[in-house]
Formats: C-alpha cells, sequence, structure tokens
C-alpha cells in the first residue's frame, strides 16, 4: 500500500485546534501526546476510528505562533475525502460554525470545497462517490453518514515540478494522472486514503514562510522497516538525496528528508500504530508520553494546558 501516512501543521491556541478538528471536522482524538524533541509542546493527532495510515492529520500547537505565509516550497493546500453526497451538508455546516470557506470548485472533475481552519491552513473537502462506504469515525459530533472518510490528498506549490515528480513516481509509486493548467496530478495504485498528490507549479513566487497555519511536514507510507529501507536506497542512489537516521515515533518508525522543491518529506511505517500504548476505545483520553520522558511526567503535566474544559 502507498499513499500519505500522515500530515503535520503547526497551530497556534491548542484549545482552539483542538475543538476546531473534534467538533467542528468531527475527527477522531487519536493521541495526546508531546512533541519528542520539545516535551513542552502537545503534539495532537486527529483521525478515523483506529487513525490509520492516511487519516492522521498532526498538530504542533505553540500559543502565540506568529503566522505563516504561503509561498513556494510547501504543502499549498491539505484536502479530505467526504461522500460526494455530502458536501451540501459540509456547506450549511460551515455556515452555521462560521468557518470561512470558498465556493464549491471542480478539480480534474471532481467537486472541491475549499475552506481554512482558524489558524489560516489551507483545507478542502473532495466529493468522492462511493466514499460513504469507507469508514470513519461515528462517534464525533458529526453524523456517520456525511464524516470525513480520511486524506483524499495535498498540492505542493513548487517552482518547478520535474525533480519532486521523479521522486513521486521513482521512490513512492505515483503515477501522473492529468494535468490542468499549471496543476500536475499524481496518484498511488488503488483508491486508498490520501493517494493523491498534485503539484502546483508557480515560477517567480515568493517562498512560504512557516509559522501558524503552515504544514510542517507530509509523510509517506512504507509497509515495515525494510520497505522504507528500500526506499531510502533509491533516494541515495537515484536522486542523490540522504535521508536522516531511523527515529522511532513511538506510533511509527521514521525517517526525514527534503524534497528537491523544498518539502520536508518522511517515510513512516505502518506499523506498530496507535493502539500500540492504548486499547482503540480510549484512544487519546490520557496523555501517552515516550519511555524516556515518563520520569519527567509531573513537570510536563505542569505546564501544558488542560483540554478538560473542552472534552465532552
Amino acid at each position: 500500500m502507498s499513499g500519505l501516512h500522515h500530515v503535520t501543521a503547526i497551530a497556534g491556541d491548542p484549545i482552539r485546534n483542538f475543538g476546531f478538528y473534534t467538533r467542528d471536522l468531527g475527527l477522531r482524538f487519536v493521541k495526546k501526546t508531546v512533541n519528542f524533541d520539545d516535551p513542552g509542546t502537545y503534539h495532537f493527532y486527529y483521525g478515523d476510528e483506529t487513525g490509520r495510515p492516511g487519516t492522521i492529520l498532526t498538530f504542533f500547537p505553540w500559543a502565540g505562533v506568529s503566522q505563516g505565509r504561503r509561498g513556494v516550497g510547501e504543502t499549498h493546500q491539505t484536502a479530505f475525502r467526504v461522500p460526494q453526497r455530502s458536501l451540501g451538508y459540509w456547506t450549511q455546516r460551515f455556515i452555521e460554525k462560521g468557518i470561512a470557506y470558498e465556493a464549491l470548485e471542480k478539480r480534474f472533475g471532481e467537486s472541491v470545497l475549499p475552506f481554512t481552519d482558524p489558524d489560516g491552513m489551507a483545507l478542502a473537502l473532495v466529493g468522492i462517490p462511493g466514499a460513504e462506504n469507507e469508514p470513519g469515525w461515528s462517534n464525533g459530533d458529526v453524523p456517520s453518514e456525511h464524516a470525513i472518510r480520511g486524506f483524499h490528498g495535498v498540492t505542493l506549490l513548487l517552482d518547478s515540478a520535474a525533480k519532486t515528480a521523479s521522486v513521486l513516481t521513482d521512490v513512492f509509486g505515483f503515477k501522473e494522472t492529468g494535468r490542468e493548467g499549471s496543476v500536475i496530478r499524481f496518484k498511488a495504485p488503488g483508491d486508498a486514503q490520501g493517494s493523491v498528490v498534485d503539484i502546483y507549479e508557480a515560477k517567480g513566487f515568493l517562498r512560504g514562510h512557516q509559522g501558524g497555519g503552515s504544514v510542517h511536514h507530509i509523510a509517506f507510507r512504507a509497509a515495515d522497516d525494510a520497505e522504507q529501507g528500500k526506499m531510502a536506497q533509491k533516494l541515495v542512489s537515484n536522486h542523490g538525496l540522504h535521508p536522516t537516521e531511523q527515529r522511532d515515533r513511538n506510533y511509527f518508525r521514521s525517517i526525514y528528508f527534503r524534497e528537491p522543491g523544498g518539502v520536508l518529506f518522511e517515510i513512516a511505517t505502518d506499523i506498530p500504530g496507535f493502539a500500540v500504548d492504548e486499547p482503540v476505545a480510549t484512544l487519546g483520553r490520557d496523555l501517552k508520553l515516550p519511555s524516556f520522558l515518563e520520569q519527567h511526567r509531573k513537570q510536563i503535566e505542569g505546564v501544558l494546558p488542560s483540554l478538560e474544559a473542552t472534552a465532552s
């Protein structure tokens, strides 16, 4: 299986972020942990019932973070899948919730509803015929028949597409499937969540600057360590790119590299998954820490803002 594993972005107020994604968008709060490199900061994971690869959007929320600036060398938009017939429901929901959105548009024959989160992150819902038969999160604030069904894909804004396209096709198994104006579509085999990467080629645009509302990195799937290793070898031998050493993120194992267009890419293993340290029934309920931070739990809990007031 190939495609996106997760997308990680930067947010401001953690309580606002938590409320928007769990209540307004109806995603499951899959994991409450911390940034392993900055344990005074939460790391939130949102997704479907079990946190399957291809459904997970994660955030580093830093209260008071400066706003990011959109530009080349970054992920321009992150899109979710919903049932085709649910786009009317979502438009009405955005109106009722006061969520900024744009008019429905067509891309590559698909209906797309663009919107933004409270930090200005560019998002979209893509209507997919038959998506109602895919699993979502059925116990959230959104009726199960309209629930988000994981990622559709991401749009990268780049000066030039060629070298990034080569990585997508050679390393991750994507294929170019169409062009519309300055946008080139690449698709992973099958129709799983997160199977689409669009490259918007925009020569001469200002470079993006990361901050609130920016995507920090996007992660692609590897079934296991062996497949990840093969991908890493291709990056070195075929593209002259040198990924980091593997890092254990508890729920997956990761390597990172910056692709030729400037976007930070990750390759994350599908295993072991989010039920490795708590049952599926209680995912996201308790603060989970890696073993090397357990001895500092009291100090960490003392600086993290409580989410209890927003939980229901």
